[in-house]
């Protein structure tokens, strides 16, 4: 086999796992779903209950933009080295900025 093919093969590979890495910071913990539905019926009661946020929900906006600023510096790395990485950082970082602060819908309504 040809090893340029291979190192071909090699950078798809590497890319394919790191934009689904990316995807997964971007989506949010299953067990928030457990918890709207325990804060829907705190609402019910007349007395306030405290939520105990976890490290996600604190951290939410900071993790995105940092899994972005990730994710496209390791493919413009992959694509274009060390240039190519800074440019996919600055990509990354503007689109999860974008995406967190302005698309993303921030109150839910149940």
């Amino acid at each position: 086999m040809n090893t340029s093919l291979m190192v071909q093969k090699m950078k798809r590979f590497v890319a394919v796992v790191l934009l689904l890495l990316t995807l997964g910071f971007a989506v949010e913990p299953i067990n928030s779903v457990a918890s709207a539905a325990s804060a829907a019926a705190a609402q019910t009661r007349r007395y306030r209950v405290r939520r105990h946020r976890t490290f996600w929900q604190k951290h939410r906006d900071k993790l995105t933009v940092a899994g972005t600023t990730l994710g496209g510096a390791a493919i413009g790395g992959l694509a274009g080295g060390k240039k190519g990485a800074a440019i996919g950082s600055l990509v990354g970082a503007g689109s999860g900025a974008l995406y967190t602060y302005k698309i993303r819908k921030r109150h839910r309504r149940y």
